[in-house]
């Protein structure tokens, strides 16, 4: 997984610094230079997810840049009009949306394999005092379902985007593989 989303944060990388030295620098971000931006911190972060627990202040800053990414998005939405950019800057949302769920989540989502995250020991009647991992809720267990249905959507529609465009190939595959990999890791978060 490291390794998914170390190529993903590349491309978006590479991505973004050939767009900057196209422009002047006291020109603001595009919208598509704040995707990349986007995707290079979500890279980061699921890489830092593959190694740690990630809980407390540092969830919650990153839960707070995600939301903020997202809402930056709205502008582009509305300046879109071409059905199917809207559907692109729609998925990018909907992976930030996928990122708070899986920060604000994880403690819980993982409390059945024993971790005792801050979800864990509160939401499920003190198990991190009993020592014994206790089943993940019912409802987190529905969400998430929901947002790996939604990253598997995600990741179709950029395979098919990458299938059917006639530039930025490598950039759609990444937004796919971006998606199924995180839905991969909400699966093996749950398991």
């Amino acid at each position: 997984m490291t390794i998914v989303f170390l190529l993903t944060g590349i491309v978006c990388v590479a991505d973004l610094v050939a767009r900057r030295r196209a422009v002047s620098r006291d020109q603001p971000f595009s919208d598509a230079e704040l995707i990349d931006i986007n995707h290079t911190v979500m890279s980061a972060a699921m890489i830092l997810m593959v190694w740690v627990m990630v809980e407390g202040a540092v969830a919650w800053a990153q839960i707070a840049v995600f939301a903020i990414l997202a809402l930056a998005l709205l502008p582009a939405y509305r300046r879109t009009r071409h059905t199917s950019d809207r559907a692109d800057l729609l998925s990018h949302a909907a992976m930030d949306a996928a990122m708070i769920w899986m920060l604000a989540a994880m403690p819980t989502l993982m409390s059945e394999i024993g971790t005792g995250g801050a979800g864990s020991g509160h939401s499920h009647g003190g198990s991190a005092s009993s020592g014994l991992p206790m089943p993940t809720p019912t409802w987190a267990d529905t969400i998430n379902i929901a947002f790996v249905a939604l990253t598997a959507a995600t990741a179709l529609w950029w395979l098919y985007r990458t299938m059917t465009a006639s530039r930025h190939r490598l950039h759609s595959l990444s937004y796919s593989v971006m998606a199924a990999g995180m839905g991969t890791m909400l699966l093996l978060m749950n398991v």
